[in-house]
């Protein structure tokens, strides 16, 4: 047996059992101590395990079917770079107990981000004001945003087999998510974003090419399952392909899990599906496609969240960036006021609304209640810079008071 493929085994092992000795390592595999020893020396390095006496144990339920493995030395080369701007991290523990958990399937991009003065017009060249490379996806963010306002999170994504792929991973491996499985495509590569962010009033305008992420098959899907069990949201968006995403949510029903859509980027394919979504929360541009009316302020908004109700919505939550948000829920409007802030970077506003939601959710509040929260920490997130910038639980409990 290869080294990787031992030391995954461990992993798998560990990720059953919580914990393991050394001495049963060595005889199961018929290697010595110190080659055990040596194994685990090496996961801890990469933050997975932790050792105890005679022994380790799992840090994050870390559910990859696979090591990443490294691509040469021009990726070494690359990940010098990256760290330059995003440093491996060890895994954070969020201040507030885990009460609820969140399984989130979505897309993980590296995101290519240039700040430019305004944007350009048909045509134009502008030089930018400085550039940066890093983790994006609307999962991704979502995940990162979920765990950062207090649920134990479970992410499904799908990369290829390039440069970026253990990029990926260790990003995932280094953040507070619970657990994540990353699947690999071998046709396409790992999904990408190029982002313009103006500097003179932080909005942004974003390319995304999905690649791996519209490859997730069936068996992929229902491989989520024991996960998604233990589940109380699953929270879904439309960057990966069509019917992974509605396989995702049909699961979800038969397990008896709340099922919460961000819509976006808009496809008319969710029409079909409406009545498998527990909240949807489109912002105002989709909650225009998805009800055909033009929202233009409170009273449209209003008009639009009863035609998606009409079409089989159970519950609406239309975001209005600093218009706040607008809930409709058993039969009932209520308007969720925008936190102030000062906007930096919105390119993440929705990620963090939609993560943070989830986890509120899942810990069991109330929808204006989970709105509420989401608002306040999606107004600190766009005081930051990066989509996957996420604030910290206590940051919004702060805020929270400040209302």
């Amino acid at each position: 047996m290869f080294r990787e493929e031992r030391r995954n085994k461990i992993l798998e092992h560990l990720d059953k059992n919580e914990r393991v000795t050394v001495d049963w390592l060595a005889g199961h595999f018929a290697v010595t101590k110190e080659t055990i020893r040596s194994d685990l020396a090496a996961l801890v390095k990469q933050g997975l395990i932790r050792r105890c006496h005679g022994g380790a144990m799992i840090v994050r339920r870390n559910l990859q079917s696979r090591l990443i493995s490294e691509t040469g030395d021009n990726f070494e080369v690359l990940l010098k770079r990256l760290s330059e701007h995003e440093p491996v991290r060890s895994p954070e523990v969020s201040p507030h107990a885990l009460r609820g958990k969140v399984c989130i399937l979505g897309a993980f991009n590296v995101d290519i981000v240039a700040w430019v003065h305004r944007f350009p017009r048909g045509g134009e060249s502008l030089l930018a004001q400085r550039s940066s490379l890093g983790p994006g996806g609307k999962g991704a963010n979502q995940a990162m945003a979920a765990s950062k306002a207090g649920a134990q999170v479970h992410f499904v994504a799908k990369v290829g087999k390039d440069q970026f792929s253990q990029f990926a991973f260790d990003h995932l491996a280094s953040s507070g998510i619970h657990s994540f499985r990353l699947y690999q495509s071998e046709r396409e590569p790992t999904g990408n974003a190029l982002i313009y962010v103006s500097q003179d009033d932080g909005e942004n305008m974003i390319a995304i090419y999905s690649g791996a992420n519209k490859t997730l098959s069936s068996d992929e899907i229902a491989s989520m399952s024991p996960e998604l069990a233990s589940s109380n949201v699953l929270l879904v968006q439309l960057e990966n392909n069509f019917d992974a995403t509605l396989n995702a949510m049909k699961l979800a029903r038969a397990l008896g899990v709340q099922v919460i859509m961000n819509p976006a980027p808009f496809s008319p394919d969710i029409l079909g599906c409406i009545d498998l979504i527990d909240i949807i929360t489109p912002n105002e541009t989709e909650a225009s496609l998805l009800s055909g009316v033009e929202i233009t302020d409170l009273e449209s908004a209003r008009a639009a969240a009863l035609a998606i109700v009409a079409r089989g919505a159970r519950r609406v939550i239309i975001t209005m960036g600093s218009h706040g948000a607008l809930i409709y829920d058993n039969q009932q409007f209520q308007h969720i006021p925008a936190f102030p802030a000062l906007s930096v970077d919105t390119t993440g506003a929705g990620d963090a609304f939609n993560g943070a939601l989830a986890a509120a959710i899942a810990d069991g509040q109330t929808l204006a209640q989970a709105a509420t929260f989401a608002s306040a920490f999606a107004s600190l997130a766009v005081e930051r810079e990066g989509a996957s910038n996420m604030p910290a639980y206590q940051q919004v409990i702060s805020r929270l008071a400040l209302r």
